[in-house]
């Protein structure tokens, strides 16, 4: 009887006990959460995450190193080393890992704070970068500041300082998320001021990034159906306009659609046509790492926008499904930290992991159908792998943020306060 009584009293304890793993319950307005000790656990990071980010960074700092070893021997590259595109890479991955370390740091409330000024000095930013001896010129576009020996490109700052703009702006006018003119119009009015300095650049692949980012936010914020429409309509006829109005787009989109005749396979689709010869080398598991014959200066950009390419021609079809199935689950296990976020009524930290996920997610989509012909050619690099320093800065810090997101919502599941 004792033996049988000493279990009851034990069972009976066990179901006293608060549940670690279980969401916050909102009653009347009142939000409910036993305080408990937290465990050891629940102070650690998405583990998984961060191994398939270092995946994609080692990765790309390998296939970076291979696409430009043989740069040197382009007479316009005859000064750098064979391993000078490898040391500066390596360089702002360092630099982007403290930097992501800080970032983990501050709690999502100062990022929340801090939002509208990082808005403010990205504006800045993009007006500097347009005065003449200030910015730099590369390919007849005006996209870098130049400090010392390093180049910033402050157009991936506006990216993330949009995002966080967007998420702060929707938590902030929620209740007059269905009225149009109050609440949609002031967020398009700047994300259409982002746009107009971005296209001074020029750089239009930038700038459909930051508006499908804006777009996306939006829409997961709680605009209805129908102003969502409006306004995915109203951006296709800018840039459709933008395109019928400027010739060397219209050029470059022609050039897409018959990138093998004569008059473009030597111009304007010179680079579609070496990437999908790249990529039909490859076969199905790669010429071999280092095989490559088109990053011999037949390729341009081949360690940047176009290091699919050489992916696919020295890994093969497997290499690249392989790429492809690392962002497929990067940007789902993202969003997914932000619908966890929402769930436990953190709406600004969780619009802002949905924002990193729409940002990483159409980006790499973008780079990997300009690569693969699908799409036309646009200057975007692949995130975590392309060779480029603003860029892999930038990336690391969205990504510190998701995993403090995480980190903090994790917290808050086991009955701790952030």
């Amino acid at each position: 009887m004792s033996a049988a009584t000493g279990r009851l009293q034990g069972w009976i304890g066990r179901l006293r006990k608060p549940a670690a793993d279980v969401l916050p319950v909102r009653l009347s307005g009142t939000s409910r959460m036993d305080t408990v000790n937290l465990p050891s656990t629940v102070s650690g990071i998405d583990q998984a995450l961060v191994w398939v980010t270092v995946t994609l960074m080692l990765w790309g700092l390998v296939m970076v190193y291979s696409a430009s070893i043989a740069m040197p021997d382009n007479p316009r590259f005859a000064r750098y080393t064979h391993s000078y595109f490898l040391t500066r890479h390596v360089m702002w991955l360092a630099v982007a890992f403290i930097a992501a370390l800080v970032a983990f740091q501050v709690p999502v409330a100062q990022w929340e704070k801090s939002a509208r000024w990082l808005f403010v000095a990205s504006l800045v930013l993009l007006t500097v970068v347009l005065i003449p001896h200030v910015g730099k010129v590369v390919y007849g576009a005006r996209r870098w500041i130049s400090v010392g020996p390093i180049g910033f490109q402050p157009s991936e700052l506006a990216k993330f300082a949009v995002l966080l703009y967007a998420a702060d702006y929707m938590v902030r006018k929620m209740e007059v998320k269905d009225r149009f003119l109050r609440h949609v119009m002031p967020m398009g009015a700047a994300v259409a001021l982002v746009g107009v300095l971005l296209l001074a650049e020029p750089d239009m692949g930038a700038f459909m990034v930051i508006a499908v980012i804006a777009m996306g936010i939006l829409f997961l914020g709680g605009v209805n159906a129908r102003m969502f429409f409006l306004i995915a309509l109203v951006l296709l006829v800018a840039f459709g306009l933008m395109i019928a109005l400027s010739d060397w787009r219209r050029e470059r989109i022609f050039a897409y659609l018959d990138p093998w005749s004569g008059k473009n396979a030597l111009a304007k689709g010179y680079q579609l046509t070496h990437s999908l010869i790249a990529i039909g080398r490859g076969e199905i598991f790669g010429v071999g790492l280092g095989g490559s014959v088109e990053k011999l200066h037949w390729l341009p950009e081949a360690h940047t926008d176009f290091l699919l390419a050489v992916i696919g021609e020295e890994f093969g079809l497997v290499g690249v499904l392989c790429v492809i199935g690392l962002f497929l689950w990067l940007t789902r296990r993202i969003m997914h930290i932000g619908r966890q976020s929402i769930a436990l009524d953190r709406v600004f930290a969780g619009l802002v992991a949905q924002g990193v996920g729409i940002w990483v997610g159409f980006q790499s989509f973008i780079n990997m159908g300009v690569n693969l012909g699908a799409l036309p050619t646009k200057g975007l690099t692949l995130p975590l792998m392309s060779y480029g320093g603003s860029a892999i800065l930038v990336n690391l810090i969205a990504i510190a943020v998701v995993l403090r997101i995480d980190h903090e919502n994790r917290i808050l599941m086991h009955g701790g306060r952030v």
